[in-house]
């Protein structure tokens, strides 16, 4: 699951929380949005865990250029001898 996913879990828990008023017999709604909540917290901190990992960069290692200077029978720097 993205950072998208784990963020629409905090929002809907929190609607579930916090702006219904719905009653079903058996099931709490506002503990149904704290474990959305928290789920979605839990998705958004191992995201950022991983994501904070994978920033993590090798400095490049060093490569030694050797430049040669091949020249054509009869050609010198492009032009025509």
């Amino acid at each position: 699951m993205g950072l998208g996913g784990c963020i629409l879990l905090i929002a809907v828990g929190a609607i579930l929380t916090f702006a219904t008023d719905w009653h079903m017999q058996g099931v709490n709604l506002d503990l149904v949005g704290v474990i959305l909540m928290i789920v979605g917290l839990i998705g958004v901190t191992t995201f950022s865990s991983i994501a904070r990992r994978r920033r993590v960069m090798v400095p490049p290692a060093s490569t030694t250029v050797v430049e040669t200077d091949r020249q054509r029978d009869g050609y010198h720097g492009g032009y025509g001898v």
